[in-house]
């Protein structure tokens, strides 16, 4: 009986162009597990997502992407349409790698590629957003706004900082937006800087915005902020750090399955670090959706604690 057969996404511009040197090892890395190999080379966007759609249609078991988290988010819209999904594995080689952080699987993508075989299936929530997939995280504002007018070699030489930079301008520009939530336990209607809605505990490279978040809880986490305003932005910076946001002052919190969100006027909405949209929007989460190959639980819980 011939091997299980894996697609490797790569994208060769990730990683500040790490990602050729890391195919060979990947490509040993996924046959120790057990599979053939077939590569893909991204060159524009949209080819990881129709890549991985055909993928699953010839019969792979297994798509692996290598990249950064449009390149990851890409590929797993792709497949999350299917009623016969394969299982889906990644190699982080981004800016920010939240999906990577939430799920412990290592941010070096040599240490990634060295663990790669002792990978388990794990069921993860993904998030559906109008007619688009997500994993980690929506963000509704001026801060979707601020982060998608990051240019890429800021991105390249400071990382997660030119996110943070960013978008701390973008709110303090801001006034704040008349918003209307409507979710499973009722309904919120107010001002506010910011909505976020998350599926794991990791916001542009922050591991503390939502603690409690976990990727299998089969919840959305809903963080309001109603005033960025500079006192109050510089409290809830303090809040983050000690993973707190939720006590902060004008926060609002919200777990929920199902979410409506509405605005007085429309607002740009930032999926998974792309701007994809506007108001109004419509996100449910989707429980254990996806199969991901990552660390097992107890070996990420050792690894948080080391």
């Amino acid at each position: 009986m011939g091997k299980q057969q894996a697609v490797l996404i790569l994208n060769p511009s990730s990683g500040k162009e790490k990602a050729g040197g890391i195919r060979e090892p990947l490509e040993r890395a996924i046959g120790r597990a057990g599979y053939a190999v077939r590569v893909c080379l991204t060159e524009k966007a949209g080819d990881a997502e129709r890549f991985a759609l055909q993928a699953a249609r010839d019969g792979a078991s297994l798509i692996v992407a290598a990249g950064g988290d449009g390149t990851v988010n890409e590929a797993v819209n792709g497949i999350a349409g299917l009623p016969e999904r394969p299982l889906f594995a990644f190699i982080p080689l981004g800016t920010v790698n939240d999906f990577a952080r939430a799920l412990g699987i290592p941010l070096d993508a040599d240490e990634a590629i060295r663990a790669f075989p002792d990978f388990v299936p794990r069921a993860t929530d993904i998030g559906m957003a109008g007619d688009r997939y997500f994993m980690n995280i929506i963000a509704v504002g001026a801060l979707a706004e601020g982060v998608a007018g990051v240019p890429v070699e800021q991105k390249s030489a400071f990382g997660p900082l030119a996110y943070a930079v960013h978008g701390a301008r973008a709110l303090l520009e801001d006034d704040g937006n008349e918003l209307t939530l409507d979710h499973d336990h009722g309904r919120w209607a107010g001002e506010a800087a910011l909505l976020l809605i998350a599926l794991t505990n990791s916001t542009g490279g922050f591991e503390r915005m939502t603690p409690e978040a976990e990727t299998d809880d089969g919840l959305l986490h809903v963080t309001v902020i109603k005033s960025t305003k500079l006192p109050n932005l510089v409290r809830l910076s303090a809040a983050l750090l000690f993973g707190k946001l939720q006590e902060a002052g004008a926060v609002e919190t919200i777990r929920t399955q199902r979410i409506r969100v509405t605005s007085a006027s429309r607002l740009v909405c930032n999926i998974d670090g792309d701007e994809c949209g506007a108001t109004p929007l419509e996100v449910s989460v989707l429980p254990g959706h996806l199969r991901v190959l990552a660390p097992g639980k107890t070996e990420q819980l050792q690894a948080e604690h080391e």
